[in-house]
């Protein structure tokens, strides 16, 4: 059956990773940091925060609806042979996301919950490197032509955090640099940076 017969069917493609719901049994100050896509939009910015998330051991979570299929070549070029290696999860739309990451407390130091949420974006009332990030955390990060939807930053003042921009004239950056940036920001912070 060809892809395209199966994404008729209604079948999920999804790129040979794997989907690990086994989060929930790991100490919170063990887990890793999560990185979240909200509705990405081109394949190759999330084919390289995948390589990233498997470099450094981060969990990737897509929100859709996306801007491509999850078979797309420039999508598995881009992650190149690192999609095996990383801990993944595709989500339908936000409120499925946060319905089963955040209710759950992190109690005792075990739980699928904890972590906060840091939503990445322009105009933030502070920088990055203000935020004090913990094993856990969710960076969030929006499209790439449109960002993350207002009604998320207005309703989490406390977690909107900015990448400053010393052009006022420049946009912005390119969504994969922001997630390199910030993600290791946090795991500096955190002291699981690697060797």
């Amino acid at each position: 059956m060809s892809p395209a017969e199966g994404a008729s069917r209604g079948s999920r493609l999804r790129p040979p990773g794997r989907i690990d719901h086994r989060l929930g049994g790991m100490p919170c100050r063990s887990r890793p940091v999560n990185i979240v896509l909200v509705e990405p939009e081109i394949p190759p910015n999330t084919g390289n925060i995948a390589r990233l998330c498997a470099a450094t051991g981060a969990t990737l979570h897509l929100i859709e609806p996306l801007g491509f299929e999850i078979d797309d070549r420039r999508l598995a070029r881009a992650g190149m042979d690192y999609w095996k290696l990383v801990r993944w999860h595709r989500w339908p739309d936000w409120t499925a996301y946060r319905n089963h990451i955040l209710p759950k407390p992190c109690e005792n130091g075990i739980g699928p919950g904890g972590g906060r949420l840091w939503f990445i974006e322009q105009g933030a009332p502070r920088r990055y490197t203000e935020a004090r990030f913990e094993a856990g955390d969710h960076l969030i990060f929006g499209r790439e032509t449109s960002g993350l939807p207002r009604a998320l930053l207005e309703g989490h003042p406390e977690g909107w955090l900015d990448i400053p921009m010393a052009n006022p004239e420049a946009r912005s950056l390119n969504l994969s640099n922001c997630v390199a940036i910030v993600l290791f920001e946090a795991l500096r912070q955190i002291g699981s940076g690697g060797r």
